[in-house]
C-alpha cells in the first residue's frame, strides 16, 4: 500500500490523528511511519525530562525543535507534535499506540484511562500479561466501551540513535492481531491494515496475542548466560552467542509456550515460525536459525546494562505471568520457573514478585473457562 492509499484508507476509517504513547525506538519509528502517511502524529513520553520507561523524554524535548528523522527500512523527515501529558495526548488523538516496555503498560494504561473515550481505539503494541485486557476493562468499569487490539510483537523493529532520529531495522511481513471486544475484531483489523499495511491477519483473543510473543523464552536464557559479558558492557552479537545449549534451554521454554496456549485452546506460530515469517531464515532448528540470523545481520548487539528489558520486562511480564497461566491451567512449567529463579538469585531481585498486572487481573482466582471468557468478551 502506498503512502497516500495508507492516508486515504485511514481517513476513510475516521482516523486523522494518531497519539503515539513512548518515545524510544519503537515509540518513535511508528511515528515518522504514520507521519508520512499525512497524518497528524503527537507523541508523549511518560517519563517527561526523563529516559527509559515510555522511552527518551529527551527525545521528545527534542521534537519540539526539529523534525523527527527515521533512516533505514524506510527514509522520513516529518513534524510530530510533543503532548505534556496524557489528556492532551487522548484529547488530540483518534488513535492511540501504546509503545512502551511491558513494565511500563500499566502505569500508562492507568494515566491514559480518566481521558478515554469511545471513540479512542487503541493498539497495544506489544501486549504483555494480558495488559489490553486490563486496558479495556478497567475502561468498561469506567463505562467507556473501547476497542483495544493486541499485537504479540511490534511492526517494526528500530533502535534510537539520535534525540530525534531513530533507525528502523525490520518491517515484519505478517502479524497476528487480536481485538476487545472480538465483535469489533474486523473493524481493528481494517483499521490497523490501513495505518500499517496489509500485513496482519485475525489471532483468536487477547490471549493467544500474549502468549505468541516469542521475546520472554528468547531473551530470557540470552541475558542469563551472558550476564558476564552484559555486565562487563561488552560489544556481544545476541544471534552469535545463542549458542546450542542456550538454544535448548530457549527450546525449553517454547515447550512450556506452547503447552500453555494448548491449555487454554489457542494456536500461537512456533519461535521457529516466527524467525521464518520476520526475518526469512531458512534453518529449522533454533541454533542452526541463530547462526544464519549471524552470518547475514552480524547483530543486533546484545543488552550492555543490566537493567535490561531482557530482564526487566520480559522475565516479570512474561516468563512469571506464563508460570501464572500455568497455575491457573495446571500445566507445570518447570523450566521458566528456573530460569525466573536463577535470574532473581543473579541480579538480587525477586522478578515473581514484579509483575504489577497478575494482582489487578485477578489471576489467581480465576480459571480457564473464566479466562477465556473474558478474553473473547463480545
Amino acid at each position: 500500500m502506498s503512502v497516500d492509499a495508507a492516508a486515504a484508507a485511514a481517513t476513510s476509517l475516521a482516523v486523522r490523528s494518531v497519539g503515539v504513547a513512548g518515545t524510544g525506538g519503537i515509540g518513535l519509528a511508528s511515528a515518522a511511519w504514520l507521519a508520512r502517511a499525512g497524518l497528524a502524529v503527537t507523541v508523549w513520553s511518560p517519563r517527561g525530562g526523563g529516559a527509559g520507561g515510555g522511552g527518551g523524554g529527551g527525545g521528545a524535548q527534542a521534537l519540539k525543535q526539529a523534525p523527527l528523522v527515521a533512516h533505514g527500512v524506510f527514509d522520513a523527515q516529518v513534524p510530530v507534535a510533543v503532548a505534556a501529558d496524557a489528556r492532551e495526548l487522548a484529547a488530540r488523538s483518534d488513535f492511540l499506540l501504546v509503545a512502551v516496555p511491558m513494565n511500563a503498560h500499566r502505569a500508562v494504561m492507568d494515566a491514559l484511562l480518566p481521558h478515554l473515550e469511545p471513540r479512542h481505539r487503541v493498539l497495544v503494541s506489544s501486549t504483555g500479561s494480558l495488559s489490553s485486557l486490563y486496558l479495556f476493562e478497567a475502561a468498561r468499569r469506567r463505562g467507556v466501551e473501547l476497542l483495544v487490539g493486541s499485537l504479540g510483537t511490534t511492526t517494526l523493529t528500530a533502535r534510537r540513535d539520535g534525540a530525534a532520529r531513530v533507525r528502523v531495522m525490520t518491517r515484519r511481513t505478517t502479524m497476528g492481531l487480536s481485538a476487545l471486544p472480538s465483535s469489533r475484531g474486523d473493524e481493528m483489523l481494517a483499521l490497523c491494515r490501513a495505518l500499517f499495511g496489509d500485513v496482519f491477519f485475525r489471532e483468536q483473543d487477547a490471549l493467544a496475542s500474549t502468549l505468541s510473543n516469542i521475546n520472554p523464552a528468547a531473551h530470557g536464557p540470552l541475558a542469563l548466560f551472558n550476564w558476564t559479558r552484559i555486565e562487563r558492557a561488552e560489544n556481544w552479537p545476541q544471534y552469535h552467542y545463542m549458542t546450542p545449549q542456550v538454544a535448548g534451554v530457549i527450546e525449553r521454554l517454547e515447550a512450556e509456550r506452547l503447552a500453555l496456549a494448548r491449555a487454554f485452546g489457542v494456536e500461537v506460530r512456533t519461535i521457529e515460525r516466527h524467525f521464518a515469517e520476520s526475518f526469512g531464515v531458512q534453518s529449522m532448528r533454533l541454533a542452526d536459525i541463530a547462526a544464519e540470523l549471524h552470518a547475514k545481520r552480524g547483530g543486533p548487539p546484545g543488552p550492555t546494562d543490566v537493567q535490561t528489558r531482557f530482564i526487566t520486562e520480559d522475565l516479570p511480564f512474561g516468563l512469571v505471568f506464563a508460570a501464572a497461566l500455568g497455575r491457573v491451567a495446571a500445566v507445570a512449567t518447570p523450566a521458566t520457573d528456573t530460569v525466573v529463579a536463577a535470574a532473581s538469585l543473579l541480579s538480587g531481585r525477586d522478578w515473581s514478585a514484579a509483575n504489577d498486572l497478575i494482582g489487578p487481573l485477578g489471576l489467581e482466582r480465576e480459571t480457564v473457562a473464566g479466562l477465556q471468557r473474558r478474553v473473547r468478551a463480545s
